[in-house]
């Protein structure tokens, strides 16, 4: 007979999957940024103490982004904030799930646009705010909507922007580091690197200086396709109604209409991938995709019905 996976069961497995995955990357990029500075020479000071340095410089230039990351992204998106007054239906749907969720009410937007879509920002509950287009409102209907609602809040709940900062940080170190010791290499640097490190480790520091970014990005994407599972699963714990956000997010797939605002930088914040025919396709191509496949998350959808 075989397991019945309830939505606890998705949301623990998908739990599991985010932090494993952020464990090899933490593993990955020490081994990366160590192997490249040996490859190049800095033995003196210390593979160890390079990897230290390059993650302190990594995340200053981080901490001023993360704290106001949530301002930049709304200003982008030209969301306005609205009042219970003004959004009677919209604002009492979100404190509902809020009042479920056990989180603090968020700061709620509205962006001008018929795209159907919304996001959520913030560093943390305290500090949360959920946007939504107009396009949403007027396409989908309430359960649809509440299912939409529920799924943001997850992410505000999962704390997913602050992971997703994390891995930011990672990603950023990696890059950093790469092209500051290629740029060494092809500029001369240190002319007593070639007597520091063996040919064996020039090679494989270029080789890692070249394709460890790619990597890294790989794996942030990776990072983000699992905590969109996961805010799907958490978000129907808080309905009770897999089917509503199922056919929100048939709904807002299908729709043909293109998100203005929206860019690379911001698409994956929303919950589908605002930028129409920009998803890829196959195997490999979509290792570069923001967003899992739209036919996976509704059979994970559709396998929770019933069960929670």
């Amino acid at each position: 007979m075989s397991k019945v996976n309830t939505a606890w069961d998705h949301v623990s497995g998908n739990l599991f999957k985010t932090w494993l995955i952020m464990f090899i990357f933490s593993i990955f990029t020490v081994g990366a940024i160590y192997l490249i500075a040996q490859g190049f020479g800095y033995g003196e000071i210390g593979g160890l103490g390079i990897v230290g340095f390059a993650l302190i410089m990594a995340g200053l230039m981080n901490f001023v982004s993360y704290f106001w990351s949530d301002k930049i992204v709304l200003g982008i998106s030209g969301a306005k904030p609205i009042s219970e007054s003004s959004h009677k239906e919209l604002y009492r749907t979100v404190e509902n799930l809020t009042i479920a969720a056990g989180l603090p009410l968020p700061k709620i937007y509205l962006i001008d646009d018929s795209a159907p879509n919304a996001f959520a920002t913030g560093r943390d509950p305290k500090h949360a705010a959920i946007a939504f287009t107009t396009g949403i409102l007027s396409k989908l209907n309430k359960q649809e909507l509440e299912g939409v609602t529920a799924h943001e809040l997850s992410h505000v709940g999962n704390r997913d922007t602050l992971l997703m900062a994390v891995v930011s940080v990672l990603v950023g170190t990696i890059a950093t580091v790469a092209d500051f010791f290629m740029r060494s290499l092809w500029y001369g640097g240190r002319n007593d690197r070639d007597s520091k490190g063996n040919q064996l480790y020039m090679i494989l520091a270029i080789a890692t200086a070249i394709l460890a970014p790619i990597v890294a990005t790989l794996i942030q994407l990776a990072v983000s396709r699992r905590r969109e599972f996961l805010a799907d699963a958490s978000g129907v714990l808080l309905t009770r109604y897999p089917e509503g956000l199922a056919s929100a997010l048939r709904k807002i797939s299908g729709d043909k209409e293109v998100l203005e605002v929206a860019n690379r930088g911001t698409a994956h914040l929303y919950i589908v991938n605002p930028l129409k025919g920009k998803q890829a396709i196959g195997w490999f191509a979509s290792l570069f995709n923001t967003h899992p496949p739209m036919e996976a998350r509704i059979k994970a959808l559709k396998e929770m019905e019933g069960k929670v």
